[in-house]
């Protein structure tokens, strides 16, 4: 029998590892960027065209290659980062496996110029699917500047898979944000087919924060530090009224490196278990300083997911400094500094004898009903029926008095009849209802979520949906990610009801809001749509309708504790059995349920 195990060749092998290192275009922005900073960049430029189909472009002016260091740089496990095995427990850089570089060259046609800082002359390196192409020297700026076009052009199947342009830009900026959040200390800037998205000068750790997610944060931001013997914890943390159920900006960076750990996030959640509504989440940014030997970064290719020696003591760390930051927030009270120009109250001393307690004198006998100069003005009020011709049969009910003495009570007959028209409200959240099985008992908030939903829905379909006006025009500042999806879904928010204007800068002024809605916050509404969006940015018409219709419900739906009318809750309940589904909400909670007429005998048996 012949031997059937062979070697694979290096261009083969590349490809398989390009599999796990580059799965789309963000991977190549990710890990260009990340060597750039390895390098000891102080300014990085990051040029995408065609959200990194036609090309991506990574410009540094970091400490730059010498010429064999620039050709050797592409072949795999190739790196300087390391020397030994033991290194991988001491890591102080981004880098370290030496695969990115063959990966990326694996998959797409790539041109490096670099130059040393003490060199005159660069060098020129063109690799194309793996192939050495050429190696000439050129006159170029030290540093270097990755050139990489036309990705996956020799994997088919995986460009094929790529999602939209819209998508793909959305990915890149994810992956640009995760970078530019932990080095406030360098300078970014980002452009995508000629238009700048993204301009970061070197500021401190708050300020770059702003600068991404825009000011209406800052506001919002409470600092957060701890220092003990196993790990530093800086950063920040959101106030609870910043709590959102979608869109929450959360990061967690570990040694300068973004990662994501599920359970470290309950430990920040865990403080705020009864300041916020449940299901909703806070925006953080923390960071975690750690002995590299207590972690170990080597799980996966991406290196997003980070094994820690005692997660459980971090994890106590993590929920204590954001429990003490949003207890000082609570205890902090307001003091206004300024008051110039304001009268100067003096404190009443009780034991000053010099001053006498003020008396108010009133008269016992005085009713302003029996008043004699304004008798003579009271028209009489004896058998106006008569005097006006009301027939008994037109005359209106009697007015309830102040303590219900003249409402009838429900009768038998309304009780086991469908629906009651007599409903009660328990603590501001149910609404129970006698019907013929029983007790039905109905979520207020679903309940009118559900509706708004359908009634929102159906007006997008019919394209039904004015818009009104408003009087002075808002204008919202969002993160550059957020801008590209408004950019690219501006239209669809307009079908909305919306009227938006783009201002540049990642500014958009909001002149209309939906008609038919009273009461709401154009500019937070305009939060939830974006982030409704974000994860259908591309999909069909119909479920981007419904992620928009549920976001517009939720922000205008009934609050829970908000007390209604006996009117008010059978209006409700009309409209709710007049949808399409009544027993549960759009996002698939449940709305009703019934206590059977059985089980309430048995329960007072």
């Amino acid at each position: 029998m012949s031997d059937i195990i062979q070697l694979l060749p290096d261009s083969v092998a590349n490809q398989i590892a390009a599999g796990e290192v580059i799965q789309r275009p963000a991977s190549v922005v990710k890990e260009l960027v990340e060597n750039a900073l390895d390098a000891g960049a102080h300014e990085v430029h990051v040029i995408v065209v065609d959200a990194g189909r036609t090309s991506i472009q990574v410009i540094d002016d970091g400490c730059g290659m010498s010429a064999t260091d620039a050709r050797l740089s592409f072949e795999r496990h190739a790196t300087s980062k390391i020397r030994a095995a033991a290194d991988l427990f001491d890591l102080h850089t981004m880098g370290f496996r030496g695969e990115a570089l063959a990966s990326v060259a694996a998959v797409a046609q790539v041109s490096l110029t670099t130059r040393l800082h003490t060199d005159e002359v660069g060098t020129e390196v063109r690799i194309h699917g793996s192939k050495f192409v050429s190696q000439q020297p050129v006159a170029c700026p030290p540093g270097s500047q990755f050139k990489v076009e036309n990705l996956f052009f020799n994997v088919p199947a995986r460009r094929k898979f790529l999602k939209s342009n819209a998508t793909e830009l959305n990915n890149i900026l994810s992956a640009y944000e995760r970078i530019v959040l932990v080095n406030p200390q360098v300078a970014f800037t980002l452009h995508s087919n000629g238009t700048e998205i993204s301009n970061l000068p070197v500021t401190g750790l708050r300020q770059r924060i702003i600068d991404v997610f825009g000011k209406r944060l800052n506001q919002d931001l409470l600092p957060v530090e701890v220092e003990t013997a196993i790990c530093h914890v800086t950063g920040f943390v959101g106030k609870p009224e910043s709590a959102r159920k979608k869109g929450a900006y959360q990061f967690f960076f570990v040694n300068n490196r973004y990662m994501r750990h599920a359970y470290f996030a309950k430990a920040v959640q865990a403080p705020y278990e009864r300041l916020v509504p449940q299901g909703e989440q806070v925006p953080f940014f923390l960071y975690l300083d750690v002995a590299p030997s207590d972690i170990d970064v080597n799980i996966h290719p991406t290196k997003t997911e980070i094994k820690f020696d005692n997660e459980q003591a971090i994890w106590q760390i993590i929920s204590a400094a954001v429990k003490e930051a949003v207890g000082k927030f609570s205890a902090i009270p307001s003091i206004e500094f300024d008051t110039e120009g304001r009268p100067d109250i003096p404190v009443f001393d009780p034991t000053d004898g010099t001053r006498a307690t003020p008396e108010v004198r009133t008269n016992p006998q005085y009713n302003p009903f029996n008043d004699s100069r304004n008798r003579s003005f009271q028209p009489r009020a004896d058998h106006w029926e008569q005097l006006y011709g009301v027939p008994d049969g037109d005359r209106l009910p009697s007015e309830p008095t102040l303590f219900g003495d003249d409402e009838p009570e429900p009768s038998d007959t309304d009780i086991i009849s469908e629906k009651s028209p007599v409903h009660y409200q328990y603590k501001g959240r149910l609404i129970m209802t006698a019907v013929k099985s029983g007790l039905m008992i109905i979520d207020q908030h679903r309940a009118h979520l559900r509706v708004l939903y359908e009634e929102y829905l159906d007006k997008m379909r019919k394209h039904k949906w004015a818009t009104q006006k408003v009087l002075f025009p808002e204008v919202v500042r969002l993160s550059p990610a957020d801008a590209a999806i408004m950019r690219q879904s501006i239209g669809d928010i307009e079908h909305a009801g919306f009227s938006i204007s783009d201002l540049g800068g990642d500014s958009f002024a909001v002149n209309g809001v939906p008609a038919e809605i009273e009461g709401i916050d154009g500019p937070a509404m305009l939060q939830g749509l974006i982030a409704a969006t974000r994860e259908r940015v591309g999909q069909a018409r119909d479920g981007l309708d419904s992620a928009m219709a549920l976001s517009m419900a939720r922000s205008a739906a009934i609050p829970y504790g908000q007390v209604l009318s006996n009117d008010e809750m059978e209006n409700l309940i009309n409209r709710l059995f007049a949808c399409s589904n009544a027993n549960q909400s759009p996002d698939g909670k449940p709305i009703t349920c019934i206590l059977e007429q059985q089980e309430i005998e048995h329960l007072l048996g």
